[in-house]
C-alpha cells in the first residue's frame, strides 16, 4: 500500500478516525477524573561534616568537590534506606511508607540536598519529609561521623496538589486511540478480499483487462 492509497483509505474512513480517538480521551478523562490528587512536600538540607574545608583556607579545589558530592551521595543513600523509612514509619505511626514517593536530589558539587515526598495526604507528606531529615540526620551522625545534617528550609503542606496531570493522560488517551484506530482501518483493508476494481482484477488472473461492462440500473 502506497502513501498516497493510505491517505484515500483514511479520506473514505475519517469519520471513524475521528470518533474513535474522541471516544478514548472521553473515557480516559472519565478515568483520570477519579483518580486521587497527589501533593508534594520538599525540604532542603545542608551536610555539615566533622571538619569545614572552608574554615581552613578559602580556596575551593577539585578534591573539595568531589568529597562535598560523595557527602551528599551517602546522606542521600542514608535518608532512602529501609532503616531511615522504618523508624519514620513508626515515628509517625504509619504501617510503612509504601504509599509515599521519595525523591533525594544530591547537588553536584555542593552539600545542599533536596527531598521531595508526595503523597495524598499534604499535612502528612510534610511530616514525612521532616521526619525524614530528622532521622537521617541521626543516623548520618551515628554511621558517617558527620556533625550534623542541617534543614535550611523545613516541609510545609502544599496548599494545591501537584498531580496527577490529568491533561497529559488524556493526550496519550486520545492518540492511542488514533493510532488504534488507523491500524484497524489497515488490517479492515487487508483482511477485505472482494474485486472492488479492474486492477484487483488484472492482480489477481494476472492479465490486463481490456473492456468491461458498465452497470445499468432497471427501470
Amino acid at each position: 500500500m502506497t502513501l498516497f492509497e493510505l491517505f484515500g483509505l483514511l479520506r473514505k474512513r475519517w469519520k471513524f478516525i475521528i470518533l474513535l480517538p474522541l471516544i478514548a480521551g472521553i473515557v480516559t478523562a472519565i478515568g483520570a477524573h477519579f483518580l486521587p490528587d497527589e501533593y508534594t512536600a520538599s525540604t532542603t538540607m545542608y551536610v555539615l561534616p566533622k571538619t569545614d574545608t572552608e574554615d581552613v583556607t578559602n580556596s575551593v579545589t577539585q578534591s573539595d568537590l568531589n568529597f562535598a558530592s560523595m557527602l551528599s551521595n551517602d546522606v542521600s543513600t542514608i535518608m532512602k534506606s529501609s532503616r531511615v523509612r522504618k523508624d519514620v514509619a513508626e515515628q509517625l505511626g504509619l504501617p510503612g511508607l509504601g504509599g509515599y514517593s521519595i525523591n533525594v536530589v544530591a547537588g553536584t558539587s555542593s552539600r545542599v540536598l533536596t527531598l521531595t515526598v508526595t503523597g495524598h495526604d499534604p499535612d502528612m507528606a510534610a511530616r514525612v519529609a521532616n521526619a525524614l531529615v530528622a532521622d537521617t540526620s541521626q543516623v548520618a551522625v551515628e554511621v558517617m561521623q558527620i556533625q550534623a545534617v542541617n534543614v535550611i528550609d523545613p516541609a510545609e503542606a502544599p496548599a494545591g496538589p501537584s498531580g496527577p496531570r490529568r491533561s497529559r493522560y488524556v493526550a496519550v488517551g486520545t492518540m492511542a486511540g488514533l493510532f488504534a484506530a488507523i491500524c484497524l482501518v489497515i488490517i479492515e483493508d487487508m483482511l477485505d478480499t472482494r474485486v472492488r476494481s479492474s486492477e484487483d482484477v488484472e492482480e489477481i488472473v494476472g492479465v490486463p483487462v481490456i473492456g468491461h461492462f458498465t452497470v445499468v440500473e432497471r427501470g
